[in-house]
């Protein structure tokens, strides 16, 4: 018994075991304190979110690099069954690798960041986390309407960056134009109607034009770029039942929705204080003509 016990003990594999044990050990209780350390003492919750996962992947790459010393000896003899094995890993593995290479691109490639709001893979919502495999998204919409949670946490493969689109809502430019179209009968007084539609944008997003100039302008330096309207804007158009007016406005992405309410309710008392001057706008069905009826009655 105290024989197997040495040869346990002297055992070149055996210490190697425990010594891969013992270096994992270590790494966890350094990352996991040096979490608990960032959560004391940093208040701003997205740079403790940044330094954290710089800290887990810090500890990987500790990990496998102390790994690597302990196993060096072994390594020159899986070179070449490494190599075979490479091929058909990367094959089954082909969309892991591709998520991860879409990590790397995203890392340097400024698409997305932490709290942007995007569509990504066809869902729309808040970035709360990006892993090296997937991106976790708070949704938005679904059968929820407009630009509000509906609950739902979305993880998102990052190989879709390299499939399909991806729309970022607040990245360089946190502002978004959005319109409004209200219908008014023929017949109407289409400049006070105007007028009024013209003040309660001023009054409402006004204030948002007046703060992007500054924006507009970084966007124009970085990307080709023409100058834009960024002032509210109030268009005619004529459509087959009524005379139609857009109403056209910058907004922060997210009060897309809280603002559209408050231009909504000005608008509809703008339309009750008019006495008759403005009239929302219906659809009209003419008859050209009615053919003529015979009618017998019998008794």
């Amino acid at each position: 018994m105290n024989e197997l016990l040495e040869q346990l003990l002297f055992d070149p594999i055996v210490g190697k075991v425990i010594t891969t044990a013992l270096v994992v050990l270590i790494v966890m209780v350094f990352v996991r304190t040096t979490k608990r350390a960032l959560g004391q003492y940093i208040e701003d919750s997205e740079r403790r979110y940044r330094l954290r996962k710089l800290v887990t992947l810090a500890g990987y790459i500790l990990a496998v690099f102390l790994l690597s010393l302990v196993f060096s000896d072994k390594l020159a003899g899986l070179t070449v069954f490494l190599g075979v094995a490479g091929a058909g890993v990367a094959f089954a593995l082909q969309e892991v690798i591709a998520s991860a290479a879409g990590w790397v691109a995203m890392s340097f490639g400024r698409l997305y960041n932490v709290g942007d709001r995007v569509q990504l893979g066809g869902i729309k919502g808040d970035v709360i986390d990006i892993g090296v495999l997937r991106t976790t998204l708070m949704e938005c919409g679904g059968w929820i309407n407009g630009d509000q949670y509906n609950g739902r946490i979305v993880r998102v493969a990052n190989s879709f960056i390299f499939k399909e689109p991806v729309f970022n809502y607040s990245s360089d430019f946190p502002f978004l134009w959005d319109e409004i179209t209200i219908p008014i009968s023929y017949g109407s007084n289409y400049e006070t109607a105007r007028l009024q539609f013209q003040q309660i944008l001023d009054d409402i997003t006004g204030e948002h034009a007046s703060q992007l100039n500054g924006e507009w302008r970084k966007m124009t330096d970085m990307y080709m770029l023409e100058d834009a309207r960024l002032e509210p804007m109030v268009t005619l158009s004529m459509k087959e039942n009524w005379a139609e007016y857009a109403l056209r406005y910058v907004v922060d992405y997210k009060q897309r929705r809280s603002t559209k309410d408050k231009i909504c309710i000005q608008i509809l008392k703008v339309i009750e204080e008019s006495e008759g001057q403005i009239k929302l706008g219906a659809s009209s069905f003419e008859i050209a003509s009615v053919p003529a009826l015979d009618i017998n009655l019998r008794k």
